[in-house]
């Protein structure tokens, strides 16, 4: 069939064309699709992961018994999976293992640029780079044959813009699921270090195997004295740069960038100009071969952000010495308004973060973040930092420790089981006084909704049995959750941890199932004889579907409205009036 497909999609297409049997993941922006799109496929063990070590250790000890595995991460992800990556390239497997990273350029969706590739180069796993969807289909085809070949893992690696631009591509039907048994083989497969001394210079002897095939994913285009070098995404821009700068060349295409061979020192006859998306990981190798180049080491390329054709151009024409003056954007005759991000209409978090700050108040408390929808909380103040998943627990007890504040950890749930158990366990052994707050919405929701392991192990079950009081409320309920947090905020001051689960399921959920249920959403209107302009609701709740009017009073927008009726529960002066039946409703939403 051909298929008009994101590069993600064409990745799980390839993987079902290969005999994919297992797939792992925990979802992570620009990866999400890999996975989502493999999990309708139910002849096959397709599995949302609490994080990404499980969904690797799953894949990877499938592959070990003989099934093609294939697991999927963005790039920090591959730093949570960091351990077993590299043990996987001592021992091996007998199936295709094909790990699939999705590196974020300029952050469009995480807290750090990375470039997986090093993890190749550091791991002694090779890596593959497609420079588009179509390619992307081609190469985990490639990856999961060159990985049984070698008894080896192999890295795919994409980006935001192949991982997240559409093409036509023409796609196999899915093959029968390759399943696997395992054969014991103690000496290879246990790494105690008698085992893993011999097992390393076998690898190191693999790699110099490896090195070699990778000149079997050259390829060699146009013609000129002038060798350029590149790989990935940054082929396309390479191709438009040149035609725009009217330049012939010679363009080298490594489809494999770890490791490169040493037939390219021969190939671009000494030197060469390097230009690949992210860091200089090819022309670190290149320089290493002896081969001179020009390219992000001389600064002629940025080394941080995406490429994109018009920094390609001005780059290759700084290396080459050209005269190049880029196109000017026109202007537009007013700036947009910025559009920061902000919480839906009806988000459960939103009403969390205004009964935190009514229990503490007075406390300025330091409120410690995690990464989800509630980083958001930024925006209301309720953010002093957030830095990776668990930094909420982790750094919030050792600023606990440190200053003798009040620290509020917000958490989400799949969050929660992803990284903050082992914090957990710490908080719990040594009694920091830490308000942890863990925003339970039932889903994995700011990539997309998928599943949480809370809705089959609740949270309040793990927090009681490692003995830390625990509280548990439903967000829409202002007033009466007030009061509960409050009780946990005295625990805290005493001296000792407590816990705060607030749950209900994901707003934008829960409003999907009620309209296909045919159930219909009270909306609130504002009734202006009430309101006073107190601006509770617009500034200190800051419901995304409430605005200030010129006089100060409040206005619903019906089209935002999902009837929460925390706007009524906050209002001071009964303002914000139902049209509809909001009990049915917060009933369905609470069984989202």
């Amino acid at each position: 069939m051909r298929l008009l497909l994101l590069g993600n999609e064409a990745i799980a297409y390839g993987a079902l064309a290969s005999g994919l049997a297992v797939a792992t993941a925990y979802p992570g922006t620009p990866s999400t699709e890999i996975v989502e799109t493999l999990v309708e496929f139910r002849d096959r063990f397709v599995h949302w992961a609490s994080n990404e070590k499980s969904a690797f250790e799953l894949a990877y000890g499938a592959a070990v018994a003989g099934a093609r595995s294939l697991t999927a991460m963005k790039h920090v992800g591959l730093n949570v999976a960091a351990d077993p990556l590299h043990s996987a390239a001592y021992t091996g497997v007998e199936g295709g293992f094909v790990i699939v990273t999705a590196d974020d350029p300029w952050m469009h969706s995480s807290q750090n640029e990375q470039d997986t590739r090093w993890y190749g180069v550091q791991a002694y796993v090779p890596v593959l780079e497609p420079s588009d969807p179509l390619e992307a289909y081609k190469y985990v085809k490639l990856a999961f044959d060159l990985s049984e070949k070698l008894r080896h893992p192999v890295i795919l690696r994409s980006v935001t813009r192949v991982s997240h631009v559409r093409a036509p591509v023409e796609v196999e039907p899915p093959a029968p699921p390759k399943w696997g048994r395992f054969t014991r083989d103690v000496k290879r497969f246990n790494l105690v270090p008698a085992n893993a001394r011999e097992l390393r210079k076998a690898l190191v002897e693999k790699w110099e195997k490896i090195a070699e095939l990778s000149a079997d994913f050259i390829t060699v285009e146009g013609s000129g004295d002038v060798f350029i070098v590149t790989t990935g995404v940054a082929y396309n821009y390479v191709k438009e740069a040149l035609s725009r700068l009217r330049v012939d060349a010679t363009v080298v295409k490594l489809g494999m960038s770890v490791p490169v061979p040493r037939s390219l020192r021969n190939l671009v006859g000494g030197e060469a100009v390097v230009v690949e998306e992210g860091d200089p990981v090819v022309e670190v190798q290149l320089r290493s071969l002896g081969v001179a180049t020009r390219g992000k080491l001389d600064g002629y390329f940025p080394r941080y952000g995406e490429l994109d054709t018009g920094k390609t151009a001005l780059g290759l024409s700084k290396a080459l010495g050209l005269p190049y003056s880029p196109p000017q954007p026109p202007k537009p005759p007013i700036e947009p308004p910025p559009r920061p991000p902000s919480l839906c209409p009806g988000c459960p978090h939103m009403a969390t973060f205004y009964i935190l700050r009514l229990a503490t108040a007075g406390l300025s408390p330091v409120w410690s973040g995690d990464i989800g929808c509630y980083s958001l909380g930024i925006n209301l103040g309720q953010q002093d930092l957030i830095t990776h998943m668990g930094s909420s627990v982790g750094l919030g007890a050792g600023i606990a420790v440190a200053g003798k504040h009040f620290v509020v950890a917000t958490v989400g749930d799949s969050t929660f089981y992803h990284a903050v158990l082992p914090q957990l366990v710490d908080v719990a052994s040594r009694s920091i006084p830490l308000l942890i707050v863990v925003m339970d919405n039932a889903y994995t929701a700011m990539t997309g909704g998928q599943p949480s392991p809370s809705r089959a192990i609740p949270v309040e079950k793990i927090t009681e049995a490692l003995g830390l009081p625990t509280f548990v409320i439903d967000p829409v309920e202002v007033k009466k959750s007030v009061e509960v947090v409050k009780k946990a905020v005295e625990i805290v001051k005493s001296g000792r941890p407590a816990v705060v689960v607030s749950r209900r399921p994901c707003a934008l959920v829960a409003v999907r199932k009620a309209r296909r249920a045919g159930l219909q959403l009270p909306r609130y209107q504002v009734d202006p004889d009430r309101c006073t302009g107190c601006g509770l609701c617009y500034n200190l709740l800051r419901c995304s579907a409430i605005y200030r009017r010129p006089d100060g009073k409040a206005y619903v927008d019906p089209a935002l409205c999902v009837g929460c009726g925390v706007c009524a529960e906050v209002c001071p002066f009964n303002a914000f009036k139902p049209e509809g039946r909001r009990e049915a409703w917060l009933e369905l939403w609470q069984q989202a």
